[in-house]
């Protein structure tokens, strides 16, 4: 019943969403992009309530730090936008010495990515944003990949190694378009998935609905979720054994499979929103040491949240 199921689902696939069209509501689309504007106008006062949440408790050796908690993490967002290489951003700083009102070394901008406080700082920012901003408590997921070599293209290459990629899977709100989780790994996005997982689970938001792809589609993913979150996921078409974990999803799909479908697909809106960012904070990571490695993945995440502008087409 299972296999014929799975045949039933590639029929209405291929019956009724090829036939869709809709005309995209451009009204909502220029209310949202002024939603993002205002949401850049607030960033410095998120930055700072992000910074002032932070209590380093214990004294460092060494040099005081050139600027306070919310200018460095200004910095790293503004070097995270433009896509540039260190030295071309302390190089920008000079130019703009009169707007900024300081200059770093190439050297500092480096250690902004390992830095604890700006760390901190970055992750109670993408809180405040989801607080603000709201999520719905449906969601997609899906993983990619970013080059860490610039002879390597994670699209393009055949066998993908932990030391040329690095795998990074991310949950979006449906409604919002919000990034809600991320996970990274060096070795696979089954790994980076359980990551991301991981942080949904301690944010505390609701998990109502998940669509995710059929690499996914194993009992123990499926293990993850309580009976409570309707799951958008199709079995693998070698399926051997449906089992107990598979009754409630398969059930759903019988009953409805086109609207069992549109929610399947909605998993969509997590490729769509890879290749934006890809396209606007780049896909290669420069940086040698894990955790710079992590910052700089994770900075996408919050700088995609800062400028997403999610309309649903009717």
């Amino acid at each position: 019943m299972a296999q014929d199921l799975i045949e039933v689902l590639d029929a209405v696939k291929e019956e009724c969403f090829h036939k869709e069209h809709s005309v995209y509501p451009f009204a909502a689309w220029e209310h949202q992009r002024e939603r993002v504007k205002q949401r850049l106008r607030d960033l410095p006062s998120y930055v700072d309530r992000a910074a002032n949440l932070i209590h380093c408790m214990t004294l460092k050796a060494g040099r005081p730090k050139h600027l306070d908690l919310s200018k460095r993490t200004m910095l790293f967002l503004f070097t995270r936008l433009l896509n540039k290489s260190n030295r071309d951003i302390e190089e920008l700083l000079v130019l703009f010495e009169p707007l900024f009102g300081f200059q770093v070394s190439y050297k500092s901008i480096e250690r902004l990515y390992s830095d604890p406080e700006v760390r901190l700082a970055l992750h109670n920012l993408f809180i405040l944003l989801l607080q603000n901003e709201g999520v719905s408590g449906d969601y997609a997921g899906d993983g990619t990949g970013y080059t860490l070599t610039v002879t390597r293209h994670y699209r393009t290459a055949t066998a993908k190694h932990g030391h040329d990629f690095l795998f990074v899977f991310r949950i979006i709100d449906i409604d919002t378009g919000l990034y809600v989780a991320f996970g990274y790994s060096n070795s696979s996005e089954m790994e980076a998935f359980h990551k991301a997982m991981d942080m949904l689970r301690r944010s505390g938001m609701p998990i109502d609905s998940m669509a995710l792809d059929k690499y996914y589609s194993s009992r123990k993913v499926l293990a993850l979720f309580d009976k409570e979150t309707t799951l958008y996921l199709i079995p693998k078409k070698n399926l051997r054994r449906a089992g107990m974990e598979w009754s409630r999803i398969l059930r759903q799909a019988a009953e409805d499979p086109y609207g069992f479908l549109k929610g399947y697909y909605l998993r969509n809106l997590s490729e769509s929103g890879f290749s934006t960012d890809k396209r606007r904070f780049g896909g290669l990571i420069r940086q040698r040491r894990e955790d710079r490695r992590e910052s700089a993945v994770f900075s996408t995440t919050l700088l995609h949240n800062l400028f997403i502008a999610r309309v649903r087409p009717g």
